[in-house]
Formats: structure tokens, C-alpha cells, sequence
């Protein structure tokens, strides 16, 4: 049996709350459920009353392998669940260290277009300064005339 850990929708029209369940993960969204992990009010303006939850409940599903759902995994965060709990190992990637001959010419092509870009945008800055320096002196020349 699948189990995972989702909100089921209660409160009347356009004032929505939500309760935090464990579910198996055939049962429908407000069905049947296995235990009730606390309540999340999105409408309520005061953060402490939005969410209520049952942490250490939560700690023991999550640590039994049930799967929450993408907003109750970014509640629990807020409300520190995984704190504490194993993370795992950090997945070992081949070939990410290694610099090779094509990486090497890629950032060389890379890093020859940004130097002609800055020089581009140094010769027209300095145009446009030559440029206003020219205006400025050919309007001071006429206005003290």
C-alpha cells in the first residue's frame, strides 16, 4: 500500500481549509484516510494560526516512507519536519569534474565574445560622450555670441 501525505479540502465555498492527512493513495482527496496530521488555513492572516501541525506524527510517516504531497513537503518544511531526519547520500555524477578538450574551447569562445562585447560597448560609450562633448561645445560657442 502506497501512502502518502496530502490536504484534504474543507470549509465552505471561497473559504477554503485544508486538513493534513495520511492517505492511502488510491482513496479519493477527501476520503478515507489514516490519520489526520493537523489543519492549514490559508485565508487566516495570522501566520502561527495558519498552520498547525503535528510534528512529530509527521516525522514518524515521512520516516516510513509515505510521500507528501508538493504542499504539504513546502508546509512541513515551514514547519520543520525534516529537521533531523536522515537526508541521504548526495548522488555521485561521472564526468562532471572533468574539463575536457570541447570545454576548454567552449570557454575560450566564450570568454573571447565577452571581452569583443566590452570592447563594442567601450567604443560606443566613448562615442556617444565625443559625441555630447560636441554637441555641448557647439551650443556654449552659439550662446555666448
Amino acid at each position: 500500500m502506497a501512502v502518502v501525505i496530502r490536504m484534504k479540502r474543507t470549509g465552505r465555498r471561497n473559504r477554503p481549509c485544508y486538513r493534513i492527512t495520511v492517505a492511502d493513495s488510491r482513496s479519493p482527496r477527501d476520503g478515507r484516510f489514516i490519520e489526520n496530521l493537523g489543519v492549514y488555513d490559508p485565508i487566516s492572516v495570522d501566520g502561527e494560526k495558519q498552520v498547525r501541525l503535528d510534528v512529530e506524527r509527521a516525522k514518524y510517516w515521512v520516516g516510513q516512507g509515505a510521500q507528501p504531497s508538493d504542499t504539504v513537503r513546502s508546509l512541513f518544511k515551514r514547519g520543520g519536519v525534516f529537521e533531523g531526519l536522515p537526508t541521504g547520500k548526495p548522488r555521485k555524477r561521472k564526468g562532471r569534474g572533468k574539463i575536457t578538450e570541447k570545454g576548454k574551447r567552449r570557454t575560450a569562445r566564450k570568454t573571447a565574445c565577452a571581452e569583443r562585447k566590452l570592447a563594442r560597448r567601450g567604443e560606443r560609450v566613448t562615442t556617444k560622450r565625443a559625441a555630447a562633448a560636441a554637441a555641448k561645445a557647439a551650443e556654449g560657442g552659439e550662446g555666448d555670441k
